[in-house]
């Protein structure tokens, strides 16, 4: 009995390794990934937001095209002049749909908090008082997840900063996780490869944090 289980458990993990390993998805996604960053109009944006959701549809036990769908609304919300709500509550939905694929996974947790900060920077007043404990929350439960994952912790610094800002308290802890995200950036650098196509982004909001501490 133990060993059919362990059989079973072993083709489980050789299928996942197989799909992940998928030379057609993984060029499907690099070409995506390239043309992201090439982005400069809402319009290309769109275009590219498509080509992940076409290798969703082609894929579906993949999280990270819906993983990247959601980022592109979350950045087109930032970057352009649309209906940022909108965009925003799209990226929410994507999101929840890359989670059902991949639940406990501390990039797609991380990236949930993002588009709540999204969110709470329209309307400040309105919303960072209940949608700024949840945001945190996010990104409390990604570091748990992934104490390497260097997202996690420099959108949590940001939150810090943003709230040392409002309540006049000092940016120390702000700060010193800046510093730690640009330690785990480091890190994951030293990981990419061609094939790479596990989420990069966010260095430059460390940056920026990090910039706010000399």
């Amino acid at each position: 009995m133990k060993k059919s289980i362990l059989t079973i458990a072993l083709s489980f993990i050789l299928i996942s390794l197989a799909q992940a390993a998928d030379p057609a998805f993984i060029a499907a996604m690099q070409k995506q990934l390239a043309a992201k960053a090439t982005i400069e109009t809402f319009e290309q944006s769109q275009e590219v937001t498509n080509g992940f959701m076409r290798i969703a549809e082609a894929a579906e036990s993949e999280w990270l095209p819906f993983y990247y769908a959601a980022l592109l609304k979350t950045e087109a919300a930032f970057r352009f002049d649309i209906d940022k709500d909108k965009s925003l509550d799209e990226a929410l939905e994507l999101i929840k749909k890359a989670e059902k694929i991949a639940p406990g996974n501390s990039e797609i947790t991380a990236l949930n908090g993002y588009i709540l900060m999204g969110k709470i920077s329209l309307d400040p007043a309105g919303r960072g008082q209940t949608m700024s404990p949840e945001a945190m929350q996010l990104f409390g439960k990604a570091i748990n997840l992934d104490r390497e994952n260097p997202r996690a912790v420099s959108l949590m610094s940001q939150m810090e900063l943003g709230m040392s800002q409002f309540f006049g308290t000092g940016p120390e802890k702000a700060c010193g996780m800046a510093r730690m995200s640009l330690e785990l950036y480091k890190k994951e650098q030293a990981k990419i490869t061609e094939e790479y196509i596990l989420p990069t982004w966010g260095k430059t909001q460390a940056d920026q944090v990090a910039s706010k501490c000399n």
